[in-house]
């Protein structure tokens, strides 16, 4: 179990990097301490006293005591991050200890193990603002929605932001074909399917393949397509906490794991083509995305049929409107030769997204109540 001292919750580390500073001489303690820094996927720093040199104390991320080496932690500088963790369920004095060290957390283990390799890996990633995540759905097949995904992820990485472009249609033939990456090494879905903790976020990020400045999730090429909902939700949870930008491209069905990506959305986009029976196909999707996606827009998609135009799609859907998706000639024959939708910088399709991230940014990253391109309608 875990008491907290102070009610507040672990502060991030405001840039910290690296792993826990561990003070102890009780080896079994000490053993188990390495492991779970290493389940974090943190390098910890290892003492039997507070550090002598000037500032060790101070700027590790974190510090854990082992309750054997409370009495030479005592006088040493109050910080945030300090937890006194010991093995012995009965320990007498325990609080007393804790308070001579300013200590928030009294730890037990094995107790408290699955919460302390949850902070271990906060502390060493350096917790911040979590990405701005946008997932792309398209209102019927076909309707350009892993298109502009991916000239999502290609405008944001351009402009220099952190960017992860995630793959959520297990039958949409890979979105790593968009960007002529297919055969770029790295990992895909199904070497994640495993996972049900927590995935490391600079893990992750060292993992996956690096194509255009950005870094993409994508389907293998064997059989397997369905991995499990507590998988996506770690994948995307890690992917999140490395901040910049997550864009998703997700299939129009919703089923479990779908819904794990939705859940963890800042905002969705629905690509809706201009005809009526698009239309009423991007009603069923929306309906069933807004069950759990509270902040869902449309993106309108032209030739339009005779009546219609992008103002009358979103109105007839009942939701916001970005704007329209632009055509760009020469998109096919630009694919062919290796270039990724968004490539071309003074392309429409470019300007459209480029214009969205600069809406997007000066709504306050992760707060999208602010008009974005194209205007709206309520």
């Amino acid at each position: 179990m875990a008491g907290s001292i102070a009610r507040e919750g672990l502060p991030s580390s405001e840039g910290c990097r690296g792993g826990p500073l561990i003070v102890t001489e009780d080896v079994e303690l000490l053993d188990d301490l390495l492991r779970l820094c290493a389940a974090a996927g943190a390098e910890p720093e290892v003492h039997y006293g507070p550090p002598e040199r000037r500032g060790g104390w101070e700027q590790a991320p974190m510090v854990l005591v082992g309750d054997d080496a409370a009495a030479r932690c005592r006088g040493t500088a109050r910080r945030r991050g300090v937890m006194l963790v010991g093995r012995d369920q009965d320990a007498p004095d325990v609080w007393r200890q804790a308070v001579e060290i300013g200590a928030e957390y009294v730890l037990r283990l094995p107790d408290s193990e699955g919460w302390l390799v949850d902070q271990i890996a906060n502390a060493a990633e350096g917790v911040g603002r979590p990405a701005l995540t946008v997932g792309v759905m398209g209102g019927r097949g076909g309707s350009g929605a892993s298109t502009l995904a991916c000239a999502l992820a290609v405008t944001a990485a351009r402009s220099g932001r952190r960017t992860m472009l995630i793959d959520g249609d297990p039958l949409g033939g890979g979105i790593d074909v968009l960007l002529g990456g297919e055969r770029a090494e790295g990992m895909r879905w199904p070497d994640f399917a495993q996972s049900k903790g927590r995935v490391g976020g600079g893990a992750l990020e060292d993992s996956l393949p690096a194509l255009h400045g950005l870094r993409v999730l994508s389907w293998g090429r064997d059989d397997e397509v369905v991995i499990p909902p507590q998988a996506i939700r770690a994948v995307l949870a890690a992917a999140r906490r490395l901040g910049g930008v997550v864009v998703v491209d997700l299939p129009r069905r919703v089923d479990e794991g779908v819904a794990e990506a939705l859940a963890q959305l800042d905002l969705g986009l629905l690509v809706v083509p201009g005809e009526l029976r698009a239309v009423a196909a991007a009603q069923r999707v929306a309906s069933v995305a807004g069950m759990v996606l509270e902040d869902l827009r449309v993106v309108a998609r032209g030739p339009y049929a005779a009546g219609l135009d992008e103002r009358w799609v979103a109105k007839a859907l009942g939701l916001p409107l970005v704007g329209e998706l632009p055509w760009e000639a020469g998109l096919s024959a630009a694919q062919d030769d290796g270039a990724p939708p968004g490539s071309a910088v003074r392309g429409p399709l470019a300007r459209f997204c480029t214009a969205f991230w600069d809406q997007a940014g000066a709504a306050g990253g992760g707060s999208l109540a602010a008009g974005l391109p194209g205007g709206g309608v309520s």
